[in-house]
């Protein structure tokens, strides 16, 4: 019984992890979005 309740723990434990990323990823992705997007305008124009 001891092993499934940590087995069940580690899960939920790499959940938050992910869940963890991904809010970053949209915090970054929200902050610095316009910029990436227009540097890679700025490439395409140029090429």
């Amino acid at each position: 019984m001891f092993h499934l309740r940590t087995r069940g723990q580690g899960l939920v434990e790499y959940a938050m992890l992910i869940m963890l990323v991904a809010l970053l990823l949209i915090v970054l992705l929200l902050i610095f979005g316009s910029g990436v997007g227009n540097m890679y305008s700025n490439i395409i124009l140029n090429i």
